[in-house]
């Protein structure tokens, strides 16, 4: 061993350790400190500074795989910026946190492909730019390694996509522009387009407001990475954020670790061959888009699309002939983009209701969830089963301060909703925070017939409607028999109900609400919302009121749906059990909410869904299995395995067997979509036939599909009407001018039974 002194006081000398290891460098006592070298047994070597026995500062480490690391050590890991060579020939050089990638850097893959942006915790994360081997590019928002947010895609053939991306494939209200000027505005679903768009032919006028997120662009990601001011970074992100701010999407996918060359372009014939835009069932030559005569005669096209197979197009019309066309076009855009609801922000007309409806949700949750869960009593319904509470600004001995207005807070029957929700397995934590957490309500943009006002929460869980006085004291009264009637029948297709509130403002005020589950909250696109009651007066809707975001009645259906038979006996026994409750509350007005997601047509699938049913962890074995039991349903069932579905919004019970699967509870395998757990009312495997032709709602071209796969959710709404002195009236009243069959407003029995028919005709018993 050798030793040597040095001006610094420090030792300096070469030493072999007890297990084997050997430092060569400087020593403070017995400990490595300042500047040595240090080999592992297995043959690591680094070189570099040290503080106190650890690799502190700069420093350089090389695997005995051939990976190496030049840059800044802490506490012995790396961290700081530095450079990292891997063993398969990738480099990234940027910033680090415990040995993770973290911060502002760049990767260059072994295959070629290059990211450059944010990461955290060693994934790509934030703002950021990946560039594939083949020149296609992505430049937008990242999430755990995934595109997940705001971002454009570009291709070399110069098609782009400007969408909402959840787990790497584009999954939200997007635009499309193509190399040849066409571009598509329209939704997308997990990288295929789906439901209802414009198309605008090359040379169209189109909406001004369309180029959203041109701040993204190579410019903006190659100055972040040379900038060592990552709060200016993401100022940045922040700024692309605000001007994107109406494209907002909920996230509802797992997030796979790794990124994946996924994300080939979406537009793929049935031979798998590129293409650079739709095709027109009208197409025009470039001589056609402009006359010698100045007028603009290029159609602008009516989409509609079910699992990336165009099924509908119609001629919207020229754009001169349209009226006031650009205000128009761009009024469409805008509804287009902002959908059928806005989330509640500062200045929104309902922002402090809204922050005094979670304040109170917070409080009356947090004090009840403390109390030992026990069997529902009478008194936990009666008029002294309240919580009251006045929240001023400042904040009192119970309350919190708060931003809002001061407000009186009253919760009714807190006890009961407290069980419900245990009925339908929901945490209370989740529950609060799925309402009173971060993020706002969102509110739909046009009231209910009534008048009321719905609110969603975030994650879209849950609807909170506004009642009014009358249906507050329908629904307190009903309320011991609609919990006895939820705890015995596990698959009632009535609203769920979770909780009954009142906010009273300065000046006497009064806004109750009522929180309820949405029975729409799935990742299957709902296609056609109807709202069946059975009767037929004033039951149609005016075709230029609907859009994609319509809810259609009972004149509207043009299609019968044909379920399995068990399943078939099972939804008519408890919707009969439901109407019986109904009926013997005087409950009438009540509807079917059916909301119904389309299949494409096997035959007319694109090359596509093999690639999407083996990313989403189908084996060829199971589409082969799909195949082969392809029978009227059309879907594959296999056996429920607990944890590994997507089931409906608070269910619970069980389904009933299924006469092809023989399970007592089974999931619906969806290629390229998922797996789902079926229940009543929820994941429902159907068959849609055309029984006629219906000028209202056209769903597929004249000459092509009758008979569709479909997936149905059910459940019973508005059942807060009773059978009272002016319903009466109002039947007397159109008794004398329509048949009085086709008024809604009959007696509960008749009202049931119509009820019943009507939805036995809907689903009609197979041969």
């Amino acid at each position: 061993m050798a030793t040597e002194e040095t001006s610094t006081g420090n030792v300096q000398r070469g030493n072999t350790l007890p297990n084997g290891d050997i430092y060569v460098g400087n020593f403070a006592g017995l400990v490595p400190h300042g500047f040595g070298k240090y080999m592992w047994t297995d043959g690591t070597l680094y070189y570099g500074e040290w503080d106190t026995r650890k690799m502190t500062g700069r420093g350089a480490i090389q695997w005995p795989s051939g990976a190496s690391y030049d840059g800044d050590l802490c506490g012995g890991f790396i961290d700081g910026a530095g450079t990292f060579k891997g063993v398969d020939g990738s480099l990234y050089k940027g910033s680090w946190r415990m040995n993770k990638k973290h911060g502002m850097g760049t990767m260059v893959y072994a295959n070629s492909d290059t990211y450059e942006g944010f990461w955290n915790e060693g994934l790509p994360e934030g703002f950021g730019k990946y560039t594939w081997a083949d020149g296609n590019a992505y430049i937008g928002s990242w999430k755990s390694g995934k595109m997940n947010g705001r971002g454009v895609m570009k291709w070399t053939n110069g098609d782009t996509l400007d969408c909402d991306w959840v787990n790497g494939l584009a999954h939200g209200k997007g635009f499309c522009k193509y190399a040849s000027g066409a571009c598509y505005i329209g939704m997308w679903d997990r990288g295929l387009k789906d439901g209802h768009g414009m198309f605008y032919q090359p040379g169209s006028k189109m909406p001004c407001n369309l180029e959203v997120s041109e701040c993204v662009t190579d410019h903006d990601v190659s100055s972040a990475s040379s900038s060592g001011n990552e709060n200016a970074n993401r100022g940045l992100l922040f700024l692309l954020q605000n001007l994107c701010n109406t494209w907002r999407i909920r996230s509802l996918f797992h997030r796979p670790r790794r990124i994946s060359n996924g994300t080939a372009p979406l537009f793929d014939d049935n031979s798998g061959n590129h293409l650079s835009e739709d095709s027109s069932t009208v197409p025009l030559t470039a001589d056609e888009c402009f006359q010698d005569n100045g007028v603009d005669k290029v159609l602008v096209y009516e989409r509609e699309y079910v699992q990336g197979v165009l099924i509908s197009e119609k001629p919207k019309g020229h754009d001169s002939g349209m009226p006031d066309s650009g205000k128009t076009q761009e009024h469409t855009w805008q509804k287009q983009a902002g959908g059928p609801m806005e989330t509640i922000y500062k200045g929104h007309r309902s922002y402090y209701l809204m922050l005094n409806l979670q304040l109170g949700i917070r409080y009356t949750v947090g004090k009840i969830t403390p109390v030992p869960l026990r069997e529902v009593r009478s008194n936990d319904f009666g008029p002294r089963a309240r919580i009251r509470m006045y929240f001023p600004c400042e904040g009192s001995q119970y309350t919190p301060p708060h931003c809002s207005v001061n407000f009186f807070w009253k919760d009714y029957c807190p006890m009961v909703f407290r069980n419900l929700r245990e009925m339908f397995h929901i945490d209370a934590a989740d529950y609060m925070m799925s309402i009173c957490g971060d993020d706002s309500l969102k509110e739909l943009s046009s009231p209910g017939k009534s008048g009321s006002i719905f609110y969603l929460s975030q994650d879209e869980r849950f609807v909170i409607k506004t009642l009014r006085k009358a249906e507050l004291k329908i629904l307190l009264k009903m309320l011991p028999k609609y919990y006895n009637h939820v705890r015995a029948y596990d698959n009632t297709l009535i609203t769920k109900f979770f909780g009954v509130h009142r906010i009273t403002l300065k000046g006497g005020r009064k806004v109750r609400f009522v929180v309820m589950g949405n029975m729409f909250c799935t990742e299957l696109r709902i296609h056609r919302k109807y709202d069946l009651k059975g009767s037929t007066q004033g039951r149609s809707t005016k075709k230029q009121n609907i859009n994609e975001n319509t809810t259609l009645k009972d004149l509207d259906l043009s299609y019968v749906f044909h379920v399995d038979k068990p399943w078939r006996d099972a939804l008519f026994r408890q919707i009969s059990l439901d109407c019986m409750f109904l009926e013997s509350q005087s409950i009438i007005d009540y509807s079917m909410l059916l909301g119904i997601h389309f299949r494409a047509p096997s035959h007319l699938k694109t090359s596509s869904s093999h690639q999407n049913s083996l990313e989403s962890g189908i084996s060829d074995t199971d589409l082969l299995q799909y195949e082969e039991k392809s029978s009227w349903k059309g879907f594959m069932l296999v056996a429920h395995e607990p944890g590994t579905t997507v089931g409906g919004s608070h269910i619970r019970g069980s389904m009933v067997r299924a006469s092809e699967a023989g399970y007592e509870e089974v999931d619906l395998v969806l290629p390229g979509t998922g797996r789902f757990r079926v229940q009543l009312g929820v994941n429902m495997p159907a068959r849609a036939l055309k029984v006629r032709e219906d000028m209202n709602t056209e769903l597929e071209n004249p000459n092509s599909i009758e008979e569709y796969d479909v997936v149905l959710y059910l459940g019973i709404i508005d059942i807060l009407q009773e059978y009272n002195v002016s319903k009466r009236v109002e039947h007397a009243v159109k008794s004398l001018k329509f048949d009085p069959l086709s008024i809604s407003a009959v007696d509960p029995s008749s009202y049931a039974k119509r009820f019943v028919k009507f939805l036995e005709s809907v689903f009609p018993e197979q041969d």
